[in-house]
């Protein structure tokens, strides 16, 4: 047995005897038991980033944009005029094509008449029987015989317009054609004309809508309050 090896004995034997004497004297008797641990369920044990919050209620299902649009789509509603003539005959031809059914329907209006285009008053059927043939060539063929008693019985009316601009618009068209004689004027007076109303459509059909409106720029389409 090597020094170092006694020397650690004696060390612990001293240790030993020590323990002993404290145990003895009862120095400890006051000190309560030491109770082992209660078992854990650890099944029941969270760390703190386990921690979970109840799962919140789904969120009541939203309408969606598109469904939204078409409930306030299908509620549009359109005024659409004035019309009269031939312009009438070609927008209702239009419409066809969208097959609207009672979704279209119409009003007459008296309309109050700015300005027209017109050719001057003539002597007699001869005459204007031989200016209709004229205006035909040239290619004008919208037209009426002033057939009212007054200054301006037997002038022919080429158009009647709400604006001096629109009126100047088409004069400038006519002359084009070589019809020398159409004039611009102020006109008094009333003449008859439709006002279409449309009721119902989505937003496809109010997009078709406004573009045959393009195609009948001296018109109003307008959206009204749906009865």
């Amino acid at each position: 047995m090597t020094k170092t090896t006694k020397t650690l004995v004696w060390v612990l034997l001293a240790i030993n005897v020590i323990f002993f004497a404290v145990m003895q004297s009862g120095l400890f008797a006051d000190a309560p038991p030491v109770q082992p641990l209660q078992a854990l369920n650890s099944e029941k044990i969270r760390l703190p980033d386990e921690v979970q919050s109840a799962p919140a209620a789904p969120p009541a299902p939203l309408e969606s944009a598109s469904s939204v649009l078409a409930t306030v789509e299908a509620d549009s509603c359109f005024e659409w005029g004035d019309f009269s003539g031939k312009e009438l005959d070609a927008v209702m031809s239009a419409l066809k094509k969208l097959s609207l059914g009672d979704k279209l329907s119409s009003r007459e209006i008296d309309r109050g008449v700015g300005y027209w285009v017109y050719i001057a008053p003539l002597k007699d059927k001869a005459d204007i029987a031989q200016k209709l043939a004229q205006l035909k060539a040239r290619g004008v063929t919208d037209y009426f015989v002033v057939q009212e008693s007054g200054v301006w019985l037997n002038a022919i009316s080429l158009g009647l317009f709400k604006t001096r601009e629109s009126a100047q618009k088409f004069l400038d068209g006519v002359r084009a054609k070589d019809v020398r004689t159409a004039q611009m004027g102020a006109r008094a007076g009333k003449n008859k004309a439709t006002v279409l109303t449309i009721n119902g459509l989505d937003a496809d059909m109010s997009g078709k809508l406004a573009g045959l409106q393009k195609d009948f720029s001296e018109s109003e389409l307008k959206r009204v309050s749906c009865h």
